[in-house]
């Protein structure tokens, strides 16, 4: 059984840098636009949605990027790396 291609974690953190920045921005909404003596209560429900939205979307980012590697792993079809046999013959 042959080893699997990997992803590193500098690839994630590229691909998920928007994500993580969007995910900021709505915490940051949520909180800021909650009132006061319920910012608990008005933003909870907000900040956890945004957190869902953001694990799946990271965990597809890192399902893509792991079958990316493992395509990149392998030489197109048709393509031969190695030396060209020889010749019989002539």
């Amino acid at each position: 059984m042959g080893k699997s291609a990997k992803m590193t974690l500098a690839q994630v953190k590229k691909m998920a840098g928007p994500e993580v920045e969007q995910l900021l921005s709505e915490v940051t909404e949520a909180i800021n636009a909650a009132p006061a003596g319920a910012v608990i209560a008005a933003s909870e429900e907000p900040v956890r949605d945004a957190m869902e939205r953001f694990r799946k979307r990271v965990y597809e980012l890192g399902l893509q990027l792991r079958a990316d590697a493992a395509k990149a792993a392998f030489p197109p079809s048709g393509r031969c790396d190695g030396p060209t046999p020889p010749v019989q013959g002539g």
